[in-house]
């Protein structure tokens, strides 16, 4: 009952006093509003980027292929043959989609297209999920014919300059005319793939090698079993391709690995943001300490009489305590509030889909809470060791 009295009271002075408690909720409605909008923005963009991954699948494993001049006893690398024929080294192998990255001049009827080429094999298109806008992929019947796939970003730099269909359409790579059999629908990118297929021509990976003598097998993706082991796997791998080619290094990355490392980055993040965002919290506190201490100064006669007439120190600590904390909730829950709006405005603005974490909201609010009492005791400390006669005398 006496509590509740507290709490009435409280709110009773603060409301006299209208801008005052305005400025010192507005410092805490901030801090808070920062410490939720960061943490849940971060969690958002981090989820966002592990769902565009595990669309892909878990269980993509990719190797990547370089020639060290000095040991390599060709510096032609292994042929397409030798690098599928790893499958038979594992049947947990289901899929290989081997890829070569090549720049070259690329032009459209006199035209110079910014991109890059990519020498593909029709497993590409499943390996990676690679979805088509129009026409088709190139399959293995095009393994030596001057056909491309064009990605978005080149599809549109090719609408610059001409309205019609781009399926049939010819475009000169390096001085030989591709015919356009197909267009990509826009790809997201993630570290599987060392290009970008948006801004890339993919053409048959044995076409390619006509284009430059750099043209070698560079990058193998591995679509394998969900239940394969992926170190043994990897051993195996390499034992095969070093027993072709003695002298190349070989690095491996799994998807399981990427998404786990993603994960470690988020909690990381998650925990610098939160501490970003306290920085703002912890000035919303000293501006409550603040006000608190100039109410503890202009209610000095309040306070001597209440003590003079029986009240106990501790009820003033904690009427004082109370007033504080009630700032503190109060800016609390409207940061909270805030906080989720700026992040679903983010993930509107970012074409995210949009969930509540529960965590940031809680965090916010409870250290809002605990800043209240922490910054709130000194002053209310400093009400309830006053003396009533001194106080009384000065007013």
């Amino acid at each position: 009952m006496q509590l509740k009295r507290h709490f009435v009271e409280a709110i009773a002075n603060l409301l006299s006093n209208k801008l005052r408690t305005f400025l010192a909720v507005l410092g805490i409605l901030v801090g808070t509003a920062s410490v939720v909008a960061m943490i849940s923005g971060g969690k958002l963009a981090t989820r966002q980027a592990l769902a565009q991954f595990k669309a892909l699948g878990t269980n993509l494993l990719s190797v990547q292929i370089n020639k060290n001049s000095n040991n390599s006893s060709s510096n032609e690398g292994m042929d397409l043959s030798t690098i599928l024929a790893v499958k038979q080294a594992s049947p947990q192998i289901e899929k290989i989609a081997p890829y070569t990255n090549l720049y070259v001049p690329i032009t459209y009827e006199g035209h110079v297209i910014n991109g890059g080429i990519l020498g593909v094999t029709a497993s590409m298109k499943s390996v990676m999920k690679i979805a088509m806008e129009s026409g088709r992929f190139i399959s293995f019947l095009d393994t030596h014919e001057n056909f491309c796939v064009i990605g978005q970003d080149i599809y549109q730099a090719i609408k610059n300059y001409s309205v019609g269909d781009p399926i049939g359409q010819q475009i000169n790579v390096a001085d030989n005319y591709f015919t356009i059999i197909g267009v990509a629908k826009a790809w997201q990118a993630n570290s599987f793939i060392y290009a970008d297929p948006n801004n890339s021509l993919l053409v048959p990976i044995e076409t390619s090698k006509l284009l430059s003598k750099y043209a070698n097998i560079d990058s193998v993706i591995f679509r394998v079993n969900s239940n394969a082991d992926i170190d043994t796997l990897q051993n195996q791998i390499k034992n095969y391709y070093s027993s072709m080619d003695p002298g190349a290094d070989f690095y491996f990355q799994s998807a399981k690995e990427i998404i786990a490392s993603m994960q470690k980055q988020q909690e990381i993040l998650t925990v610098f943001l939160g501490f970003i965002g306290s920085i703002s919290l912890l000035v919303g506190g000293i501006g409550v300490m603040n006000i608190m201490l100039v109410s503890v100064t202009e209610r000095r006669r309040e306070i001597g009489i209440r003590l003079a007439i029986g009240a106990k120190r501790k009820d003033i600590r904690i009427m004082f305590l109370i007033e504080a904390v009630v700032l503190s909730l109060f800016g609390g829950i409207v940061g909270v509030i805030l906080g989720i709006l700026i992040s679903f405005i983010i993930a509107e603005a970012k074409h995210w889909g949009f969930t509540i974490f529960l965590l940031p909201p809680l965090i916010g609010f409870c250290v809002s809470s605990l800043a209240g009492i922490f910054f709130g005791y000194y002053p209310a400390y400093k009400a309830s060791k006053l003396d009533p006669i001194e106080t009384l005398r000065m007013e």
